[in-house]
């Protein structure tokens, strides 16, 4: 087995995956695996997560890497070509979360961010009402005060996220990972969070002092 076909087997792919499969197996294993989902006091399987996570983290950017590289071409370019290069251009506006951590106070109300990797990303104050963040990977996030209304948070991954007094009226919290967030002063009224008498939401170690429960109550 070669190298390449090694990491591809470690992100549970088959050897000629696209870029985008790459990107979305990682996110769909880490999601499993990261160490921050199992408890610290099972040593033996906390090893094994963070073993896991850092054989994915080198399967990706092998594969990321030789990718890059066979889409360049191998020879230069002609000498205007490298000219009209070297001319300052404009610069893409995609997607500002690549590039920018600090999105506080953004209008994204309604935007479609399902998949997507928000991690660690200054995202408090800002306006996420109705947004589709299902699926979406946002460890670490900071959310704070941020109107998350009605927002679809299907899935979503927010182990660890700062979501003090943030707006989450209405929101679908169905399957997400709240582990070890920090909901003081959360807003929840409203919010799916049930199916019949069955808890759909991951909340251990989160701090849910003086949060709004979905039935009104607040927490104590």
């Amino acid at each position: 087995m070669s190298e390449l076909e090694r990491y591809y087997r470690v992100l549970e792919l088959e050897p000629g995956a696209t870029l985008e499969e790459v990107n979305q197996a990682y996110k769909d294993l880490v999601f499993v695996w990261h160490p921050d989902r199992i408890p610290k006091e099972n040593l033996r399987l906390h090893q094994k997560a963070q073993d896991k996570l850092k054989a994915f983290n080198e399967a990706r950017d092998k594969l990321r890497s030789q990718k890059v590289k066979h889409h360049i071409a191998p020879s230069s370019p002609p000498r205007e070509q490298q000219k009209k290069s070297e001319q300052p251009t404009e610069q893409p506006t995609e997607q500002p979360a690549k590039r920018n951590p600090d999105l506080s106070g953004k209008d994204y109300s309604r935007a479609n961010l399902s998949n997507k990797d928000l991690s660690g990303r200054n995202l408090s104050y800002a306006n996420l009402s109705g947004a589709n963040l299902s699926d979406t990977f946002m460890h670490k996030v900071n959310l704070r005060g941020a109107n998350l209304s009605e927002a679809n948070l299907f899935r979503a991954n927010l182990l660890l996220a700062d979501l003090r007094e943030a707006n989450l009226r209405a929101a679908n919290l169905i399957g997400a990972d709240l582990s070890g967030a920090d909901l003081r002063g959360a807003d929840f009224t409203g919010a799916r969070i049930r199916s019949g008498d069955r808890l759909l939401v991951k909340l251990i170690g989160a701090n849910l002092t003086g949060a709004i429960m979905p039935d009104g109550t607040i927490h104590q």
